[in-house]
């Protein structure tokens, strides 16, 4: 792991109000697998956050999954690990997906954008804080997750959190408005958006137990949905 890139200071791509004006489509294998996707996105420089992070979390899972789950980017502890969803958010997204008596090996778990935006505590020099990627952030890194979807020709994806849901269905799409609603994109498959997991670990204590019920229902009721 870089030191540099591992530090709280603050990182190039939380320098200023920087707009991404690139795209990931330039680094692209012309051969798209899976694995040479993976490999291909540790070397995207298609707009600034590759200086943010220690590496690019690339999704995981079957080759054919009937079920994508997209998030918004990784967080600090995925971008240590390199895995998506390992860290707080993905143990709720564990939880939800285990109700519906579907195994996570079954589904391809990835994010909106590949690399961790993030900015330092004022005070906490050690801590490294989620910050949201701007649209032209999320643009420029659509080809991989466009290329994802291509290749696993998921049945159903479950977006989670605005950036996602935002992604895939256009930045009119509003959670709030439609959340559990499927929509359906270009590609055939079914989409279905619900809140972030993180927005849910977030809710004030009296809340929680609410917003946790609220998540796994929305989860376990789309899975149910799942077109043949």
């Amino acid at each position: 792991m870089s030191p540099t890139r591992s530090s709280a200071k603050a990182p190039p791509c939380a320098a200023g109000p920087v707009e991404a004006t690139g795209s990931a489509a330039d680094f692209l294998p012309s051969r798209k697998t899976l694995p040479a996707l993976r490999r291909a996105v540790q070397g995207c420089r298609g707009c600034t956050l590759y200086a943010c992070a220690t590496q690019a979390v690339f999704g995981e899972g079957p080759r054919k999954a009937a079920v994508m789950f997209v998030g918004e980017q990784p967080g600090d502890q995925e971008d240590r690990a390199g895995h998506p969803f390992v860290g707080p958010s993905g143990r709720l997204l564990d939880v939800a997906i285990a109700e519906s008596d579907i195994a996570r090996d079954d589904v391809y778990v990835t994010n909106a954008v590949k690399h961790f935006k993030w900015e330092p505590t004022p005070r906490a020099e050690r801590r490294r804080i989620h910050k949201t990627p701007t649209r032209g952030e999320v643009m420029a890194c659509k080809p991989w997750l466009d290329a994802e979807i291509a290749l696993v020709q998921p049945r159903l994806i479950i977006a989670l959190g605005a950036t996602a849901a935002k992604a895939l269905l256009g930045p009119a799409f509003r959670v709030s408005t439609a959340r559990g609603k499927l929509q359906t994109l270009e590609s055939g498959s079914m989409v279905v958006a619900t809140v972030h997991p993180s927005a849910v670990l977030r809710a004030p204590p009296e809340e929680r137990a609410k917003a946790e019920r609220a998540f796994i229902r929305d989860v376990t009721t789309a899975l149910r949905r799942i077109p043949t």
